[in-house]
């Protein structure tokens, strides 16, 4: 579809015990395999770490397989993988119970005192049913589940991205007509949810540029969403717009929004999209990317709170180009996306 944009759900981890054997099958995340290795060391070579205030997930899937590499012997891929490794990701929630990974990332988080960054994807009717679909299987699952979600936050400090797409697809009439008054009520009940929480921000989910080129048409649905009582809106999730892009479309949303500041995801867009591809298909593990900007808070502009890596980088956007499932770690298409990185 067109604009379209990403690929999602984290897979689960996989206790550490060092094994050769990489299985691995995100727009709907679900990996089911991971590469299998030995704990991998704390994320803070190279000094990466320390000009963001976001946590690193040392279990995540490029975190073990730099150790797996590390353990084979492939000691120069390992080192440019760190170049994602150590570096903040969003925790995608996974399945029906978002408590142990978020109590896990939680405790880690407080202990490194570093601010957590988490995605809420479990909407219904996710994704329109396409590559990332799934999400509760009605109203109240969602609201148990979105209330575990922020149970198990708790007073920890917290930025949660609220639902890819699921304000996006009210637009562009992906999601049936039938469904845009309980999703948009859903979303106001989780921002209203989440900010009970003292310490945690919530942005809502507002799509690129390239997706809804005219972004007067969100700022009605972002409001009946909850934007009012949210913290600001997230862009470019799962997608390949530049910076700048981000930033004036994001401007444009804000100035008509009571000038509500928002997040990017910069996680792939070090190359900006893919030139001259099929525009309903450019989203989809485009060839040629690179890395963007590291996440930080230190945007030097007033109404970007933070650039954020939103989307892991190395998790597949579905079966297209040669992927695997959405959702999936794909070592070789993450080393390439490290390798055309310039920082």
């Amino acid at each position: 579809m067109p604009g379209r944009r990403r690929a999602l759900t984290l897979s689960p981890l996989v206790p550490a015990v060092l094994a050769l054997a990489l299985a691995a099958p995100a727009c709907g995340h679900r990996p089911d395999a991971q590469p299998q290795s030995a704990p991998p060391r704390s994320p803070a070579a190279a000094g990466l770490v320390d000009e963001s205030p976001f946590w690193v997930d040392p279990q995540s899937d490029a975190a073990r397989q730099v150790a797996l590499w590390e353990a084979q012997g492939r000691t120069g891929d390992a080192q440019v993988l760190r170049r994602i490794s150590e570096r903040p990701m969003s925790l995608w929630s996974p399945g029906d119970d978002p408590g142990p990974e978020i109590r896990r990332a939680r405790e880690s988080a407080r202990a490194a005192g570093r601010t957590l960054v988490l995605t809420a994807y479990n909407i219904p009717y996710r994704d329109c049913g396409q590559h990332s679909a799934g999400g509760a299987a009605d109203a109240a699952a969602y609201r148990s589940w979105i209330g575990a979600f922020a149970d198990n936050i708790a007073d920890s400090k917290a930025l949660v991205v609220l639902e890819p797409d699921a304000v996006p697809h009210v637009v562009d009439g992906c999601t049936r007509a039938g469904h845009h008054d309980e999703r948009l009520r859903l979303l106001s009940d989780a921002v209203d949810r989440l900010k009970r929480n003292r310490n945690t921000r919530v942005y809502l989910d507002a799509g690129n540029p390239d997706w809804i080129p005219d972004p007067m048409k969100l700022v009605g649905p972002l409001y009946r969403a909850g934007l009012e009582h949210a913290d600001g809106f997230s862009l470019n999730v799962s997608n390949f717009q530049p910076d700048s892009a981000g930033r004036a479309y994001g401007a444009a949303i804000s100035k008509a929004a009571k000038g509500k500041h928002f997040v990017i995801d910069t996680s792939r867009n070090g190359n900006g999209p893919l030139p001259g591809a099929d525009h309903a298909q450019a989203w989809c593990n485009p060839p040629g990317r690179a890395l963007g900007t590291p996440p930080t808070d230190r945007t030097g502009d007033p109404l970007v709170d933070a650039y954020l890596w939103v989307k892991r980088p190395g998790e597949s956007d579905g079966s297209c180009r040669g992927g695997p499932p959405a959702g999936t770690w794909w070592p070789d298409y993450a080393l390439g996306l490290a390798r055309r990185s310039t920082r």
